[in-house]
């Protein structure tokens, strides 16, 4: 977009969103719920099928490559991720990824599997043993911040809600693409079916090359020493960022969507958007949500939460 017209966006829709505060933010959140909360009822899971099952945020496009990678024996190129990957969670007449339907994917990987992205829970997502689910959490306050960012660079633009009006409306039912807590629980329900590979974003980052030998061993892959190297170089956060257009998604009518994909990725950066109460406060919301539905997840013990750190602020 022009400077100029850009100049007017935000001259007129930043003080709309201002103004109308926490009810404007709740409305964007369900919105975006509504808009990625359907998985075709005619899909039926298929041996070759490698469905990456992640939260908003979560690590999704990282995880996705090195699914890709190994599925191509470290030798997967691609304009574009969706290219490769289908994404059902879109609306029917969505363009951005390549159909569901479509083999062509798995029939050019040498392994004969197909890799699915999906950021929806399961219920909405069929199980099925002979599928492969690989589903990755990560600590909700990075997810925040990442969210955060993401949203403004790629979907809001000047209509983005404040960071406070934000959080409230992540700390609620209306909380964009639904409810972290209930995500996990679908999926640490089944973590000990061999089908099912459980990873935390945080425990992926301290060893990649041992996350990718645990992906390519659910998907049934034995890769060679030098494929395995090629899927860890491919995989790295450094390949990425250079190659952040094959992974940025559709350009914003307002707003600049390059490298928004593949920021950071670092782990306990919340401090850079949230305060200390702010983030404790992210704490106290989720683990309470996972105890009122009976998920044991060991939060404090994934996201390094210390004692004192589980104390209301003064």
């Amino acid at each position: 977009m022009r400077p100029i017209f850009k100049a007017i966006a935000y001259g007129v829709f930043l003080p709309i969103s201002r103004l109308f505060g926490r009810r404007f933010s709740r409305r964007m959140g369900r919105l975006m719920t509504r808009f990625l909360s359907q998985f075709p009822a005619t899909y039926v899971p298929a041996p070759t099928d490698v469905l990456i099952c992640s939260y908003f945020k979560s690590g999704t496009n990282w995880t996705m490559q090195m699914a890709v990678q190994i599925a191509f024996r470290g030798r997967a190129e691609f304009e574009h991720i969706h290219d490769v990957v289908p994404w059902p969670d879109l609306p029917p007449n969505a363009e951005f990824s390549v159909p569901l339907s479509e083999d062509g994917p798995r029939r050019a990987a040498p392994t004969g599997l197909k890799v699915i992205k999906t950021h929806l829970p399961l219920g909405p997502v069929p199980f099925s043993r002979v599928a492969r689910y690989i589903c990755v959490v990560r600590d909700p306050k990075d997810v925040f911040v990442s969210g955060y960012h993401f949203s403004r660079a790629t979907l809001f633009g000047p209509l983005m809600p404040s960071v406070r009006n934000w959080l409230d409306t992540y700390l609620s039912p209306d909380t964009p693409l639904g409810s972290w807590a209930e995500h996990v629980a679908s999926y640490w329900r089944v973590r000990q079916e061999p089908n099912v590979l459980f990873l935390t974003y945080e425990r992926m980052r301290a060893d990649l090359p041992g996350t990718i030998d645990r992906i390519a061993a659910v998907m049934g892959v034995t890769l060679a020493a030098a494929e395995r190297a090629a899927v860890i170089e491919r995989s790295t956060f450094e390949y990425m960022k250079k190659a952040g257009h094959k992974f940025d998604p559709p350009d914003s009518p307002w707003s600049t969507s390059r490298g928004a994909m593949v920021r950071r990725g670092e782990r306990g950066s919340s401090g850079e958007l949230l305060s200390a109460a702010d983030q404790r406060r992210i704490d106290d919301y989720w683990r309470a949500e996972l105890t009122r539905i009976r998920c044991d997840f060991p939060y404090d013990a994934e996201f390094n939460v210390a004692p004192q750190e589980q104390q209301p602020a003064a």
